[in-house]
């Protein structure tokens, strides 16, 4: 079958670039003031004299410093944070949110992350107190299993925070969605349709939720904007981590992070008792050391976890053009969703290296020509 290749829109690929570059800086920048003010809490004495303040048991006393901490940040990055998360996504024409509405749902993120934050520093810092010869073990499977049920609830719970979820009211097209995720061997309660609308003009698909919560989910955006066909292939990109059970291999990967990641920070802990004076691993002045190291192991891995990403994602791109056989629905919903979401077609290696968990836009065409080409060719 000969492909018609739809081109990409040249304007927006300029804007695209302009974006991500700025996104980037600025993520660059949060990451050095964080850093900085870790740095000077630890090696500058102020972490050690907050310390004196804070003369709770644990896991008490570093639940309060994180806190302190998160409120004290989160005032710092007041002019960065409204700058990226709501001037230039409405100046490049990502976001249709008002100032109001964009705040509110800026203090439930923000609400919710210091809850989760908080039950994280507890649940740990007990750990540390009362278990500190194998306190990274513990704490390495409590967040597994934390961000398990997290990854369950996020379509029952997580999602309707922010988004309205209703059921699709178009029968045929649900229809054959789920039997394209019968095809897929994936059990879901339902296809629901998500208001993205109502904050941006981007648009998306997802497969969310684990058991019993089980849920495909369109946006309404894409159900404006895109065929059927390309709803079923973009879906099915989706169902292919399923197909491939791309799940149990993320959550073993990150089992792995999780134990490494705590096991060196309770290496680093002990290493900093006797150069900054601690009083023990589980002392409240070594928490911003604990913070520091933990940012930066996640900073040094995430190179690797998007080389293990992009392959998981090509392996479903692989599996969404088997399970539909129509790479030209491929394509084209490709096409339309890198104009739409404002996504770099074809980033620098490095860029793509460092900063991709998705392969880009050219690769994952070039994918469906040769798909095309095989199945032409009867190999």
């Amino acid at each position: 079958m000969q492909l018609t290749e739809p081109h990409l829109d040249i304007d927006r690929q300029e804007l695209a670039k302009k974006y991500a570059r700025l996104m980037r800086w600025l993520s660059l920048v949060e990451l050095a003031i964080v850093g900085a003010v870790l740095l000077v809490l630890v090696f500058g004495g102020v972490s050690a004299r907050m310390s004196f303040f804070l003369s709770f048991p644990q896991p008490w006393a570093s639940a309060l410093y994180f806190v302190i901490l998160a409120f004290g940040l989160g005032i710092i990055m007041i002019p960065l944070t409204y700058y990226q998360g709501f001037i230039l996504p409405r100046r490049y024409g990502l976001s249709t949110q008002r100032l109001g509405a964009w705040l509110a749902d800026r203090a439930k993120a923000s609400a919710l992350s210091v809850l989760l934050g908080l039950g994280i520093v507890i649940i740990v810092y007990w750990l540390l107190d009362r278990f500190s010869g194998v306190w990274w073990l513990w704490a390495g499977v409590l967040l597994l299993l934390l961000s398990l049920l997290l990854t369950r609830l996020t379509p029952t719970l997580l999602l309707p925070i922010f988004f309205k979820l209703e059921p699709l009211d178009n029968l045929e097209l649900k229809q054959r969605l789920m039997n394209l995720a019968k095809r897929a061997h994936a059990k879901t309660v339902g296809v629901f349709t998500m208001d993205l609308s109502s904050k941006g003009t981007t648009a998306n698909a997802m497969l969310a939720g684990l058991g019993k919560t089980r849920s495909i989910i369109l946006s309404d955006t894409l159900l404006q904007q895109y065929t059927s066909g390309e709803i079923e292939v973009i879906l099915a990109h989706e169902l292919g981590h399923h197909l491939h059970r791309d799940i149990p291999k993320l959550i073993a990967v990150q089992a792995v992070m999780f134990l490494l990641a705590f096991y060196l920070a309770d290496l680093v802990l002990r290493a900093g008792l006797m150069p900054l004076d601690f009083q023990g691993i589980a002392d409240v002045a070594a928490f911003p050391l604990l913070l520091l190291f933990l940012g930066a192991f996640g900073l040094i891995v995430t190179p690797l976890n998007n080389a293990y990403s992009r392959y998981l994602e090509t392996s479903a791109d692989k599996a969404a053009l088997e399970l539909t056989a129509d790479p030209q629905a491929f394509i084209t919903a490709m096409t339309k969703l890198t104009d739409q979401n404002l996504a770099v077609a074809n980033p620098s290696r490095w860029v793509e290296l460092l900063f991709y968990d998705h392969p880009p836009y050219t690769k994952r065409v070039s994918l469906a020509r040769h798909y095309n080409l095989k199945t032409h060719q009867g190999g």
